[in-house]
């Protein structure tokens, strides 16, 4: 949480004032809020095993024009912002996702970005922090509350068909990108994704609570 917050405030040092965070605290039990409040974070609590509710938990609680997601184990590089705010300026497009890169590699590791990358260029979409104004989050219903994983794809999905009705295409984020977590391979194997197919299939069709339980809302690892 601490570094996720430190990147935010990097990337906010050309945007004096204007950068508001929000932290979402799911069933926290550690010094989570505290960090929070240390970094001038506002604070609100959602506990519902469901990541949709808590995301659009935040995006309620945001007073800004424009939303930015992102997840408490990732990290945003220092330009992040700056290259949002160019890109929603232009008008040109209806926000997106971003480049993601693990915080260590390893071959099974490396399999996994391959397939990622190998999805985004034939879907067109990407993932990771998703940025668009507030009016057009809105519009597309913000995430589906009745999904409890891979609402992410699901919410990009939306947004992009949106955005070609509105004629502002999808777009990944160009001079920003994100470093995540590798907690989950450090739990599960490196080799996770192909070792472990039902889990995968089961988180990637949404609705299956317990495999959502294991992989996200009981993990404790």
């Amino acid at each position: 949480m601490g570094a996720c917050l430190e990147s935010i405030r990097a990337a906010s040092a050309s945007f004096p004032g204007a950068v508001e965070i929000i932290v979402v605290l799911n069933r926290c039990t550690d010094r989570t809020e505290e960090i929070a409040h240390s970094f001038g974070a506002r604070t609100i609590r959602e506990d519902a095993r469901n990541l949709s509710r808590i995301r659009n938990a935040g995006a309620r609680a945001a007073t800004g024009e424009i939303l930015i997601t992102i997840d408490a184990d990732s990290v945003m590089t220092p330009g992040t912002l700056a290259a949002i705010d160019r890109a929603i300026s232009s008008g040109t497009t209806i926000g997106g996702g971003t480049l993601i890169r693990p915080e260590r590699t390893s071959p099974g590791i490396q399999v996994t970005v391959w397939l990622l990358t190998l999805f985004q260029w034939v879907s067109r979409i990407s993932a990771g922090l998703f940025w668009c104004l507030r009016e057009d989050f809105l519009a597309v219903g913000g995430f589906n509350e009745a999904r409890v994983s891979a609402e992410d794809l699901d919410f990009a999905w939306r947004l992009k068909a949106y955005g070609k009705q509105v004629g502002r295409p999808y777009s990944m984020l160009q001079g920003g990108h994100i470093i995540t977590s590798c907690r989950k391979f450090d739990a599960y194997g490196d080799w996770c994704v192909l070792t472990n197919p039902r889990l995968m299939w089961r988180l990637a069709r949404g609705g299956h609570q317990r495999a959502a339980d294991a992989f996200y809302y009981d993990f404790r690892h």
